[in-house]
């Protein structure tokens, strides 16, 4: 049985060479403890009132296994301590889900986030800090304002974030057996985060453009598809991937800051690399408010062309919804151009525009991200291990 084998490789490397009976006893109330906490999902404490019955030496000698110390290290799970066998499927439904959940928890935050970052608002679109904005929309312009251009995120979230994790896990593994079998490597996560980013991004990009227009103060979509029609026939097709390089020239650096931001910490708060979801969701959050303040320049400037805000093109003069559907001159197209843009109009400081609302999104939403993901992971893996054990037709073929 495969969970009997992940029980046994556990004991394994939890075992002393030794064999003496205190050290055996000891060895078993931790595997008692880990297994209680990681597949019954009861606290520490219920399962600490067990331990007296595991002290006798007959009952620690019927699940003693001799085997080579060869395979001790390729036992130990990776961080999440999940079960290794957890098909591409898997991680693309996990990622789908908790990609949806992310987006759609975070989204009014986000939309803060890109008013925050207009480089010539209106007066009645200038705010002074995240909670300000955010109550200042819902009063003036509906309760559900901050939430238009969702279904267009949550469209693009679930493929994106399917192929992103799946990509994910698929490389790290593949990467971390060539760089360091066996253990942890960062090098294997950064480089797996960074190329999984360019499948992300590729199914993501279009539908940023959407939301982010649909966000901004005075948009003149009524809805999604007249979005995406009047930028298809005023811009053409390559008006949603026109921010696509500074998508990447940002996420590449975002991606690598927060993954070995992340295993650092992990190394830290959780030691023994097991499945602990607190530890996931604070070195999440950590992970994520660090990249994304070192990122925000980039930000800034992937708004910009997505946005391609009229009262920048026109060179000031009032926002009108006639001028943001027929201004189609002085297109800024280029990463270049847009930090030239960002410099002309606000100075050095505008690079950081919106860096409390891009931080307050960040850290919520990587730990949501990690934790969902996981938990689904786990669950549906699990499940599936259950669904074997439950049948016993199954192991005999």
């Amino acid at each position: 049985m495969e969970a009997d084998g992940f029980v046994r490789r556990r004991r394994m490397t939890a075992e002393p060479g030794g064999g003496e009976p205190g050290v055996a006893g000891a060895s078993a109330e931790a595997e008692i403890r880990w297994l209680g906490s990681r597949f019954l999902g009861v606290s520490e404490g219920f399962v600490g009132s067990l331990s007296p019955r595991i002290g006798g030496e007959s009952e620690i000698q019927t699940v003693q296994i001799h085997g080579s110390t060869d395979s001790l290290d390729s036992s130990e799970p990776d961080y999440e301590g999940l079960p290794q066998s957890a098909s591409t499927s898997t991680h693309m439904l996990a990622g789908a889900v908790a990609g949806i959940m992310e987006h759609c928890l975070m989204f009014p935050i986000d939309c803060v986030k890109t008013r925050m970052q207009s480089l010539q608002p209106e007066p009645a679109a200038r705010y002074r800090n995240v909670l300000e904005a955010l109550g200042r929309i819902v009063r003036t312009e509906g309760v559900w304002r901050p939430m238009r251009g969702l279904n267009a995120t949550a469209i693009g979230a679930g493929p994106a974030h399917a192929l992103y994790f799946a990509c994910y896990e698929k490389l790290k593994k593949s990467l971390s057996d060539v760089i360091h079998p066996g253990a942890n490597s960062h090098l294997a996560n950064g480089t797996a985060g960074c190329v999984a980013t360019l499948l992300h991004d590729a199914v993501m990009n279009p539908a940023e453009v959407v939301k982010q227009r649909m966000q901004m103060y005075n948009s003149p979509y009524r809805g999604v598809s007249e979005c995406v029609r009047a930028v298809w026939l005023r811009e053409g097709a390559g008006a949603f991937y026109r921010s696509y390089p500074t998508q990447l020239t940002m996420n590449v650096p975002f991606q690598a800051l927060h993954f070995v931001a992340y295993e650092w910490l992990q190394e830290r708060l959780n030691p023994h690399r097991l499945y602990h979801p607190a530890s996931h969701m604070l070195s999440g959050a950590l992970a994520g408010a660090l990249a994304a303040a070192a990122t925000t320049p980039l930000d800034v400037c992937k708004t910009l062309l997505n946005t391609q805000e009229a009262v920048v093109l026109g060179g000031g003069g009032a926002h009108t919804h006639t001028h943001a559907h027929t201004h189609t001159t002085a297109q800024i197209s280029g990463l270049a151009q847009a930090f030239r843009t960002v410099y002309r109009l606000g100075g050095p400081s505008a690079y950081f525009k919106g860096v409390q609302a891009r931080v307050i999104y960040q850290m919520p939403s990587t730990a949501i991200s990690w934790s969902v993901y996981e938990f689904f992971k786990y669950a549906i893996t699990k499940r599936q291990q259950d669904k074997r054990r439950g049948n016993p037709a199954l192991g005999d073929k």
